[in-house]
């Protein structure tokens, strides 16, 4: 079996249960070493065959899964953040289905999630926001036409950006599009890591203050109302509001 394993956003200890549980019991380890804390790797048994696929291609990837299938050893291929998200495992499950190579897929705490928690912020605030937009920059893979970031910025919803700090200047200009200038941004870098840093700012001034940290990867952008300190309070707690478990007070 192949287990396409979440590994969580950066701190280790934000690795699932089942996660930890599956790691400690595979044969051979395929991590995703450019993006994932080597810091997972403790769960992994002495014995285990461990492979870095930052210096792979996808046929050397799939290679290493085939033959540990054919010897009977289960695969722990872990993935930085959630895999559902940029994960790169769309193109490596259609590989195993070609093969006949059973797969399960763990799920794991996204970085954009760790990134809210960074910002102490719920990206979905009543009256507010209740979308949350998760997309990227154009960059070596096109964006389909109706997801150009000037399209989704009209919308005015939460959006998180992801793999698109390096065009910080880029990003603001598309966002500007929909957006107000004074709107609030957030970039959150290396999200739950020990060296996390959380930069302030407007689609104003949010470009140079990010080119004067000097980051350029490892980073989300995040835009929206939802970054301002406003109040407001939802109805599943109000006494006045009831619901299918309890009662409104009389």
């Amino acid at each position: 079996m192949v287990y396409f394993i979440g590994a969580g956003p950066g701190d280790p200890e934000l690795l699932t249960i089942k996660a930890a549980r599956i790691i400690s019991s595979c044969d051979v380890i395929i991590y995703a070493g450019s993006l994932v804390n080597e810091d997972v790797l403790k769960y992994a048994r002495e014995d285990a065959k461990i492979y870095n696929s930052a210096f792979m291609t996808l046929e050397e990837i799939v290679k290493v899964m085939e033959d540990a299938h054919k010897e009977g050893k289960d695969v722990a291929r872990i993935h930085t953040g959630d895999p559902s998200i940029y994960g790169a495992v769309h193109e490596q499950m259609i590989e195993l289905k070609k093969r006949n190579i059973p797969y399960k897929i763990i799920p794991g705490v996204s970085s954009f999630l760790a990134a809210a928690s960074a910002l102490k912020r719920e990206l979905t605030v009543p009256g507010l926001t209740q979308t949350v937009i998760l997309t990227r920059m154009e960059g070596n893979t096109k964006m389909p036409e109706m997801e150009k970031l000037s399209l989704l910025s009209k919308h005015r919803a939460t959006m998180v950006i992801f793999l698109s700090i390096d065009k910080i200047d880029k990003v603001v200009e598309e966002l500007k599009e929909g957006y107000d200038v004074s709107t609030p941004v957030a970039v959150v870098y290396k999200a739950s890591w020990e060296d996390e840093k959380v930069i302030l700012g407007t689609l104003l001034d949010i470009s140079e203050k990010v080119k004067k940290e000097g980051i350029k990867k490892t980073a989300l952008i995040l835009v929206g109302d939802f970054l301002k300190d406003i109040k407001a309070y939802s109805k599943l707690y109000d006494k006045e509001f009831s619901h299918g478990f309890r009662k409104r007070e009389i």
